[in-house]
């Protein structure tokens, strides 16, 4: 599987993805984010981010981040996380949402959505390939880093695929310096590695302002520029 899954990628990238190449997946509503992403273009006309800053993109929990600014203060992030969306959306939409500001690093997660909907845990890693490849084969000096997936009670069913989509993400990051793992999988288990419903709002599947305070600790460490960008870590 490991051997397929690498040459699908190497196919990608000598085929030459370009900013207009995307995954097709037939029946798939790339439409009900474009009022989402045309708000992005608008925010930007007037207020754009830096290029080479730090991008933090995905679905809903990027998107509800709203202390994003606050818990990583001092540091160039924005959030273009649109709620809802798959991994192969975040492909689709990154000519607008990703390559204009040309980020120095950019911190995903996306994937849960997918497995919800009947995706299978190598289907959604496929497609975390093909976002990768896209997105190296534009922005080469771009690293990604990737927010792994935490238990939830509202998902706690789908837990163990989420664990092993993980696990094949921090396996293919691990020989190439432009992907980048960050365990979160454990950040809201309990003593006996139950989720902990007080970290989450009634819906038991976003986290609260708490459990986001836990979150940015393990994501901290990872949200700085690059030397060459003239920052320090």
């Amino acid at each position: 599987m490991k051997h397929f899954l690498r040459l699908s990628v190497a196919t990608l990238l000598f085929c030459g993805l370009g900013w207009n190449a995307f995954p097709a997946e037939t029946n798939h509503n790339f439409a009900v984010w474009e009022k989402a992403i045309s708000a992005f273009e608008r925010m930007d006309a007037t207020n754009a981010p830096a290029r080479g800053t730090l991008e933090f993109t995905g679905s809903s929990t990027i998107a509800r981040w709203a202390t994003l600014r606050e818990d990583f203060a001092g540091r160039p992030v924005y959030n273009r996380g649109f709620g809802g969306s798959w991994v192969m959306d975040s492909t689709h939409f990154a000519p607008r949402t990703i390559f204009p500001y040309a980020p120095a690093k950019i911190f995903f997660r996306a994937g849960g959505n997918d497995l919800a909907a009947g995706k299978t845990v190598a289907e959604v890693f496929a497609d975390y390939q093909e976002f990768t490849a896209l997105v190296h084969s534009n922005l080469p000096s771009t690293e990604i880093y990737y927010i792994s997936w935490n238990a939830t009670p509202a998902r706690w069913k789908q837990h163990e695929a989420e664990k092993a989509l993980n696990q094949l993400i921090a396996d293919f990051s691990r020989d190439k310096t432009y992907l980048k793992y960050i365990e979160a999988y454990d950040v809201a288990l309990d003593a006996q590695g139950q989720p902990r419903p007080e970290l989450f709002v009634p819906d038991k599947l976003h986290f609260n302002r708490a459990g986001y305070e836990l979150l940015a600790a393990r994501v901290r460490p990872y949200v700085t520029l690059p030397p060459t960008n003239g920052a320090a870590k």
